[in-house]
């Protein structure tokens, strides 16, 4: 490891969570925009957006927006040993697992594993601290009562969607990287535009209007799109209950998502969320879609799932040994 003199040290960063680094985002654009028959910009491909850098800004880089050259080189070595599941001693636990206990071995992750040029320290940039703002009032209420539902839980419909295989807090939208699966096809018509996530395979088909529909409410809400230029403006809203992504937020959640090309092999996806029943503020953040070789895999989630029943029997087995109904420990009888 070498030595340097910044003021931010690696044995400092080995305290605190993740840093990871994105791709460079703002370079110019080069050449005409490639056209489709239809004369719109084509953003179609399919695209790549795993990235080792966090969602939220790290809480002991407080005001360091990016890393240098060599501190992002050097962290990215630390950080890939780290997260390497098959390295017990080292690794960080996966899927929701504590550190120490490992989910999946290494095997199963498809995370990034490159230094990118811009070597920002989160991917949300607005509010300037990077990070998610905190949840008001209203926020805090619906998260309390979430939890106390899924801790007293007597069917699937209480589990989350993940859960039960109907949606991934990361495939959008918003778009946000995970563990695995963070691979995108974009398809376009005249009148409409089709983003394929290969997590959960999950198709969303977002129609170019300017009304929302409001007869019915979906999982991943009601998406409509416009350009602006040569940038594909995507605005989501009316989500069923508060099952939007990961973030939990409310009916009133507003997302837009604006996605525009950078190169001939590189897309800049950029969002914004808006729900004052959840944050007081917006937020956004951005990275970048890279083109790759590999097809679209499908993501059979359903055929063969145990998971759904091993998690209801864990449930039924912890109410069989007393557990309280507020989601506390059950006592266990001493059997000794």
């Amino acid at each position: 490891m070498k030595t340097r003199t910044s003021t931010l040290t690696i044995a400092g960063l080995l305290l605190g969570p993740a840093i990871l680094l994105f791709g460079q985002t703002g370079f110019a654009q080069s050449g005409d925009v490639p056209r489709t028959e239809h004369g719109l910009p084509d953003l179609q491909g399919i695209y790549t957006y795993r990235t080792l850098t966090p969602l939220n800004r790290p809480a002991e880089l407080a005001d360091r927006e990016v890393l240098t050259e060599a501190e992002a080189t050097e962290w990215e070595a630390y950080e890939n040993r780290r997260q390497n599941r098959d390295l017990i001693i080292d690794s960080v636990g996966g899927a929701g697992y504590p550190p120490g206990v490992i989910s999946y071995n290494e095997f199963w992750y498809e995370r990034g594993v490159e230094t990118i040029r811009d070597r920002r320290t989160s991917l949300i940039y607005d509010p300037p601290d990077g990070r998610m703002p905190a949840l008001n009032e209203s926020g805090q209420e619906r998260a309390r009562i979430r939890a106390d539902v899924r801790a007293n839980s007597i069917g699937p419909e209480a589990r989350t969607l993940a859960d039960r295989c109907l949606m991934s807090g990361g495939a959008g939208p918003p778009l946000i990287p995970g563990s695995y699966n963070n691979n995108i096809q974009i398809v376009q018509t005249a009148d409409h535009v089709m983003i394929l996530n290969e997590m959960i395979h999950r198709a969303r088909v977002i129609r170019f209007d300017d009304e929302h529909q409001t007869r019915h409410v979906k999982w991943d809400g009601d998406s409509i799109a416009h350009w602006d230029g040569d940038t594909l403006v995507i605005s989501t809203r009316h989500f069923y209950f508060d099952q939007n992504s990961r973030s939990g937020a409310s009916r009133e959640t507003v997302i837009e998502e604006r996605i525009r090309r950078i190169d001939a092999d590189t897309l800049d996806y950029d969002f914004t969320i808006e729900d004052p029943l959840t944050w007081d503020v917006p937020w956004s953040a951005k990275f970048p879609l890279r083109r790759i070789e590999d097809p679209i895999y499908e993501y059979a989630c359903h055929e063969g799932n145990h998971g759904m029943r091993g998690i209801l029997a864990g449930w039924r087995r912890l109410e069989s040994m007393g557990l309280p109904g507020d989601g506390s420990q059950p006592q266990v009888a001493d059997t000794e």
